[in-house]
């Protein structure tokens, strides 16, 4: 197979990937577009409805990340796999995700978390966004050299902590265990 045919057959899966993905976002009641009825570059505000709904918000660098780790881990499990195979693996990954983000069971989970108490879910356009993120994170972790790409993931992590006490790691914890400790400092108190 050349290599502009193995191309196009990888792109035409992850299209299909992420179609599939829309669609069963679609089937499961999501709304394609904020219910506000407007579409948005970006929503900053971490108490707003319309986080989770538009373009991109303060969760985008959590699925940066994501694309850093499947990048890594797939390059360790599958180092002969061409690169463009690995992205596939990684968007059906990611699509996988947030298809069961959206389930009823862990929308319930995320809204025991001190800052997801309103949660609803996302959009089908910022889960769609999501996975895009995802890729950029994928591609940026195979064109930097990995110390420059761990450091990035720690810098988003770091800033997104500390500006609205919350990130991946965080998320991540929530989700496992709820910490008084974290839940407090979320809370501000």
């Amino acid at each position: 197979m050349t290599s502009r045919v193995a191309w196009s057959v990888v792109a035409g899966l992850m299209l299909g990937l992420i179609l599939g993905q829309a669609v069963a976002l679609h089937l499961m009641g999501r709304v394609w577009i904020c219910s506000c009825g407007t579409v948005r570059l970006w929503v900053g505000d971490i108490h707003s409805p319309e986080l989770s709904q538009q373009v991109l918000d303060w969760y985008t660098p959590s699925h940066f990340i994501h694309g850093m780790i499947f990048y890594g881990l797939l390059h360790l499990a599958l180092p002969r796999t061409p690169v463009l195979a690995r992205l596939a693996i990684a968007v059906g990954l990611e699509a996988a995700w947030e298809i069961a983000e959206n389930s009823p069971f862990v929308i319930e989970a995320y809204r025991k978390q001190a800052l997801a108490a309103g949660y609803v879910g996302d959009s089908i356009l910022n889960s769609l966004m999501d996975t895009v993120s995802m890729m950029a994170g994928f591609t940026l972790a195979w064109l930097l050299p990995w110390p420059a790409t761990v450091a990035l993931a720690v810098i988003a992590e770091i800033a997104t902590g500390v500006l609205i006490h919350d990130n991946l790691t965080l998320n991540i914890l929530n989700f496992i265990h709820r910490f008084p400790a974290i839940d407090a400092w979320q809370r501000g108190v």
